[in-house]
């Protein structure tokens, strides 16, 4: 980590770069010097550009700091209270677009500050804390409690759902697979991964106005908060969009994350049914067809590989040993491809197919009666190779680990 002399008034800026395999990834994080005092504050938003409703400055009394793993968080008491949550790696160009479209059905800051056009911090009026669903989940599961644990997975996945069908004709724009491969290939690259994982994708899969990483402890009974980026995000940075499974993707991962840790006897397959289900219920039909969730294709299991990756960046960035079960669930990838590259044999048999019986038809055009018994033999084994081989597909359902 390397201080550097840019950063706006009140703020210490840092430039945070891997060493070794991780060497190209960096970022630069800016972070308060100091948040004890109102004066400290005064100071903090000197340089900077309000936009939506924040605090008045005068009518602060008091202000306290804390922090998570996504950076600072103040506390500003006053009249009202306020929540300024900095943003130390900033945060993607979309992050307004986001705030602005959803604030009917999700908790987003109701202003912020930014210097140089990036937003370095958002603010929210400090109101009731509705119970977020990490706590609830984690109860259910290390409880073993079944039918709680199913009725929180499928109240988040309708949630998921329902935020995707809001955005769905607000920002639309086509699949990006040669970026989402390059992606990958840079992670794999740079993480020395034993896997290597390229996909074609659905044609289905639109770019959107993704949520990015979304958890269980952003979600309430009440709502979907928008959050803060993690430092992942940072390090590698998108240059691209993504499509809705991605955040579904993430949310499963966190599943997998919850059930890991609370050690769990639940069966994980039931309760990714679950979450999943719900979200196809209230999605966008085209986002949630099974064309999106081929997994041949790369469907929901290629997203929650990329999500794993990003498990391991954060981890070795900040050097806290190896992330589970990210890391279990990437040691899997290569037999899960294996399978899946196996099944590659029927594929090419029903288009061996379907090439030999219209060649056979277009070389005899028009056949007669008996011409076209071979062909057309063929043709119905093409398809019925082809329902075989799409039936051979892993189910969305199954972790990598489960694979059979």
């Amino acid at each position: 980590m390397e201080r550097i002399d840019e950063s706006p008034r009140g703020f210490e800026s840092l430039s945070l770069s891997g060493t070794g395999p991780l060497s190209t990834f960096s970022c630069e994080i800016i972070e308060p010097m100091k948040l004890a005092e109102v004066s400290d504050w005064l100071d903090i938003i000197s340089d900077l550009k309000s936009w939506g409703e924040v605090p008045d400055p005068d009518k602060l009394e008091r202000v306290t700091i804390s922090e998570n793993n996504r950076g600072p968080i103040g506390i500003l008491s006053g009249e009202e209270d306020w929540i300024a949550e900095f943003l130390p790696w900033g945060a993607d160009s979309l992050m307004r677009k986001r705030i602005e479209l959803s604030q009917r059905i999700c908790d987003v800051p109701c202003g912020g500050f930014s210097w140089r056009d990036s937003d370095v911090i958002l603010i929210r009026r400090k109101s009731t804390q509705y119970p977020n669903f990490h706590d609830l989940l984690f109860d259910a599961l290390t409880s073993n409690d079944k039918g709680g644990a199913i009725a929180i997975l499928s109240e988040s996945g309708k949630k998921l759902g329902s935020f995707h069908s809001t955005v769905e004709s607000v920002r639309v724009t086509p699949y990006d697979p040669k970026r989402w491969n390059s992606r990958m290939a840079k992670m794999e690259e740079n993480l020395r991964a034993r896997s290597i994982w390229r996909a074609p994708y659905s044609r289905f899969s639109d770019c959107m106005l993704s949520l990015g990483d979304i958890r269980f402890d952003h979600i309430s009974e009440n709502s979907i908060k928008i959050c803060r980026p993690r430092l992942s995000d940072a390090l590698m940075h998108p240059d691209c969009e993504f499509p809705a499974i991605r955040d579904l993707a993430s949310l499963v991962h966190d599943l997998s994350r919850l059930h890991y840790s609370s050690g769990s006897k639940l069966d994980i397959i039931d309760l990714r049914s679950s979450l999943i289900e719900s979200w196809r219920e209230s999605a966008p039909e085209r986002w949630s067809s099974d064309n999106v969730f081929y997994t041949h294709r790369g469907g929901l299991a290629i997203w929650e590989y990329e999500q794993c990756l990003m498990d391991v960046l954060e981890a070795s960035s900040n050097q806290s040993g190896p992330p589970q079960p990210a890391l279990g669930l990437i040691e899997y990838v290569p037999s899960f491809q294996k399978k899946m590259f196996n099944n590659r044999t029927i594929g090419a048999l029903s288009i061996m197919s379907a090439f030999f019986g219209l060649t056979t038809i277009y070389a005899s055009f028009p056949p007669s009666l008996d011409e076209i018994i071979i062909p057309g033999f063929c043709l119905v084994a093409s398809i019925a190779l082809m329902v075989v081989y799409r039936r051979m597909s892993p189910s969305p359902k199954v972790p990598f680990n489960r694979l059979d």
